[in-house]
């Protein structure tokens, strides 16, 4: 009980803070409310990095509990949520993306509560090995940055049919333009895709010392592989091409997908539907 409620508390501050981003950067009053003062407050960057502390606890006591090494679907969600409200609270230091907090606390105070609901049973005698710890690390960050750039594209997709509407609903103060945060979409692209052709690497050479058996193509691999070339192709379409506006957004919302597919969909299955271990 006591753990859930933790969880719970880390989640109630992250709604809290939600609701915040969105009274002051998302609504109609909030353009004259924070007129000429774009940036977040000082007592923002305080509470969301108290918040992001306690998540980074609660999460690293979920996978390490009882000494061993845990982590499904949920600890998987986590992880990216905590990774996506770092890498924004720096980004924010360098430009202005204050309505972003708006759109990533509301998911991130459901996945807080998720390993404290689902722990799930995944554990391995492995997790002291640095070619497993170094494997997991590095796929993680993948994620985070792909479900970063996910984001980042339904926030684009959000201020391109505001923009087109202008009478009906506002855009969200405190936000750079759109061809700024296209680029800096590509960005976070690059980076993930780095990172994930570093996870696929390791995983093909490395699979025996790191799971303790050959590599198999099942269906996680297929996804990922899958993930890896819509990246590859839409990377490639921008450097020689110039793609942007909806085939970046499209790209982008289908990798993640399959990225989603690979790991914490069938990891899913497998602990909650099929209640395996």
């Amino acid at each position: 009980m006591q753990k859930i409620l933790l969880h719970a508390g880390v989640a109630a501050l992250y709604a809290g803070l939600a609701l915040h981003f969105w009274r002051t950067r998302w609504s109609f009053a909030a353009r004259a409310a924070v007129a000429g003062r774009a940036g977040w407050r000082a007592w923002e960057r305080v509470a969301l990095a108290c918040a992001v502390l306690a998540h980074c606890g609660l999460l690293a006591g979920e996978i390490f509990d009882t000494g061993g090494f845990r982590f499904g679907f949920a600890h998987a969600l986590s992880a990216m949520a905590l990774l996506a409200l770092v890498f924004y609270g720096i980004e924010s230091l360098f430009h202005t993306i204050d309505g972003v907090p708006a759109l990533v606390l509301p998911p991130s105070a459901v996945c807080v509560l998720l390993p404290a609901v689902f722990p799930g049973a995944v554990s391995t005698v492995r997790a002291t090995e640095p070619a497993f710890v170094a494997h997991v690390v590095v796929a993680m960050a993948a994620y985070a940055f792909i479900a970063i750039a996910a984001v980042h594209a339904i926030l684009m997709l959000v201020i391109e049919r505001r923009l087109q509407r202008p009478g009906r609903s506002p855009a969200p103060v405190g936000l750079p333009p759109l061809l700024t945060m296209e680029n800096l979409l590509f960005r976070i692209l690059a980076a993930g895709f780095a990172l994930l052709t570093l996870t696929l690497a390791s995983g093909l050479v490395f699979a025996e010392e790191i799971f303790g058996r050959t590599l198999r193509f099942d269906h996680k691999t297929v996804f990922s592989l899958l993930a890896w070339l819509i990246f590859a192709v839409l990377l490639l379409g921008r450097r020689a091409y110039g793609w942007r506006g909806r085939a970046a957004l499209n790209g982008t919302f289908a990798g993640f997908a399959m990225l989603l597919l690979a790991y914490i969909g069938s990891r899913f299955v497998v602990e909650v539907v099929l209640g395996r271990a």
